[in-house]
C-alpha cells in the first residue's frame, strides 16, 4: 500500500513539476529583461528547487569514457562480460595506445568492485572506479533494480548474492582482487571462503574491504542499533511493500528505495536541510560551481533501487542481528562457510575513524576470524577524519587511502602471479 501512496503522491505532483519547468525556463530565458532582477532570480530559483525535489531520478549514467591519468587522457570502453536479470558486469577496458602514451603498462591487475546492493545504485562508485582506473583492469558489478526484474525471474537472495560473486570471479580468470565496498563485505568474505574450500583456481589473490559490517556487533552505530532493537517480525510487517503497476515487477515484494533514501536522509536531516539551503542560495546569486556540485551530488544520491524481500531480510537476520559469519555460523546451502580455509588470499580492511554507519572495528574484524591468512599478506588501515562516504570517493580516499590499496594489491598480484596473464586494454 505504501509503495502505490508513493507514486501516487509522485504523479499528483506532477501538474505542478510541469509548471515549476515552464516557470523556470521563463525566468532564467536570456530574452526576459526581468532574468537577472532580484525577483526574476528569486522565482527561477525556487523553481529549479521545487523542481528538483519533486522530480524522478533514473539510474544515472557512468560516464566514464575517459579519465586522466597523469598529465594524459585515456579512452575506456564500457562492456559488458556477464549478466543475469539481478546483475551486469561491467569492465571498463583501457585504450591500449592512450595507457602507452600515459607511460602505463597494458598488463595490469584485475580488480573486480562489488558494489553494495542497499539502496543506491553502482555508480555512486563512479569516483572510486575513476580512481582503479588508473592503475588495473576495472571490473564493478552493476546491480539491477528489483522492480525492473518480473516476478517469472524467481527470487534473489543473500545466497544467490555469494554464488554472484563466484560466477563473476570465474569471467575474470584466475586470481583476481576483489574490493569489496561497504555492504558486499560479509558475501564477499563467504564467497572467497568457499571458493578457498574448493581450491578454486579462481579464487581472488587477495580481498579488500571497505566500511563493511564483518562485525556489527562492533562499535555499533545507530543503523546497527536499529538493526537490534526491532524484531525480526517487525521488519518484515513495516518495511516490505509490493511493487505496483506499471513495472515489470508488478508483484514483486521489495524493500523500496524511498524508504532506504529517507532512511539515510532522516540520520543527517540538518545537513541535507541546509545543503538545500545553500543550493537555494546558489540559485539566486548564479553561483554555477555552487550549482554545479549540489547537484552533481543529490543527482546520484536520489537516485535509488529497490531489494528483493528475500536479500533484504536475509541481510537483517545473518548480517546484522544473529552475526552469523563473525561467530563462525554461517552455512551457505547446506555447507558451513569455514574462514580458516583461507590462506593465500591477502586481506585488506579500511575504516573511516569517524563513520557513522560501519563503526571502527566492524570492518577490521575480518582479520581476527581469517586467522590462517599469513602476516605478510594483512594491511589493517583506520583513516583518521573521513567518515562512510570518505572510505571509498573524495580527496582522502584518492590521495591516501588508494595509494595503500593499490600498494596491497601489486604485492599480492606478486605473491599469487598467474603465468600467462593476458594484456587487460582494450
Amino acid at each position: 500500500m505504501l509503495y502505490a501512496l508513493h507514486e501516487l503522491a509522485y504523479h499528483s505532483a506532477t501538474p505542478f513539476r510541469i509548471g515549476a519547468q515552464w516557470a523556470r525556463d521563463f525566468w532564467s530565458h536570456p530574452f526576459n529583461l526581468a532574468s537577472e532582477t532580484a525577483v526574476g532570480r528569486t522565482v527561477y530559483a525556487s523553481a529549479e528547487l521545487f523542481e528538483s525535489l519533486t522530480r524522478r531520478y533514473g539510474k544515472p549514467a557512468w560516464r566514464l569514457d575517459a579519465i586522466p591519468v597523469g598529465e594524459r587522457t585515456v579512452r575506456t570502453t564500457e562492456q559488458v562480460i556477464w549478466a543475469s536479470p539481478w546483475c551486469r558486469l561491467i569492465r571498463f577496458a583501457r585504450h591500449i595506445g592512450d595507457l602507452k602514451r600515459a607511460g602505463k603498462p597494458a598488463n595490469a591487475p584485475a580488480v573486480l568492485i562489488v558494489a553494495p546492493l542497499s539502496g543506491h545504485y553502482a555508480t555512486l562508485l563512479r569516483g572510486t572506479v575513476e580512481t582503479f582506473l588508473q592503475d588495473h583492469d576495472v571490473y564493478v558489478t552493476d546491480w539491477v533494480n528489483a522492480r525492473q526484474v518480473p516476478m517469472l525471474e524467481g527470487r534473489f537472495d543473500l545466497f544467490d548474492y555469494i554464488d554472484h560473486v563466484r560466477i563473476m570471479l570465474a569471467e575474470i580468470g584466475p586470481r583476481a582482487h576483489v574490493i569489496g565496498v561497504c555492504q558486499p563485505g560479509p558475501p564477499v568474505l563467504a564467497a572467497a571462503a568457499l571458493m578457498a574450500m574448493d581450491g578454486d583456481p579462481n579464487r581472488p589473490a587477495s580481498m579488500t574491504f571497505m566500511g563493511s559490517p564483518i562485525d556489527a556487533r562492533l562499535s555499533p552505530t545507530v543503523t546497527n542499533q536499529l538493526a537490534e532493537a526491532r524484531p525480526f517480525a517487525w521488519f518484515r510487517s513495516n518495511t516490505i511493500h509490493t511493487v505496483p503497476l506499471p513495472y515489470p515487477g508488478v508483484g514483486r515484494r521489495v524493500y523500496p528505495g524511498f524508504v532506504q533514501l529517507y532512511s539515510f536522509m532522516s540520520m543527517n536531516e540538518e545537513r541535507h536541510r541546509d545543503a538545500h539551503h545553500r543550493y537555494f542560495e546558489h540559485l539566486v546569486q548564479g553561483d554555477g560551481d555552487g550549482v554545479e556540485k549540489h547537484a552533481s551530488f543529490y543527482d546520484e544520491y536520489l537516485s535509488v533501487l529497490d531489494l528483493t524481500e528475500e536479500f533484504y531480510l536475509q541481510t537483517i537476520d545473518i548480517v546484522f542481528q544473529q552475526h552469523l559469519l563473525a561467530r563462525g555460523l554461517f552455512s551457505h546451502r547446506g555447507r558451513h562457510v569455514e574462514l580458516d580455509a583461507i590462506t593465500d588470499i591477502g586481506l585488506m580492511t579500511v575504516e573511516g575513524a569517524e563513520d557513522d554507519i560501519s563503526g571502527v572495528g566492524q570492518t577490521q574484524a575480518a582479520h581476527e576470524i581469517c586467522p590462517n591468512v599469513p602476516d605478510a599478506r594483512r594491511v589493517l588501515h583506520v583513516q583518521p577524519e573521513v567518515g562512510h562516504y570518505g572510505v571509498f570517493n573524495g580527496r582522502r580516499f584518492r590521495e591516501e587511502i588508494y595509494p595503500r590499496v593499490t600498494a596491497f594489491i601489486a604485492d599480492n598480484e606478486r605473491l599469487s602471479a598467474v603465468p600467462g596473464r593476458p594484456a587487460t586494454a582494450a
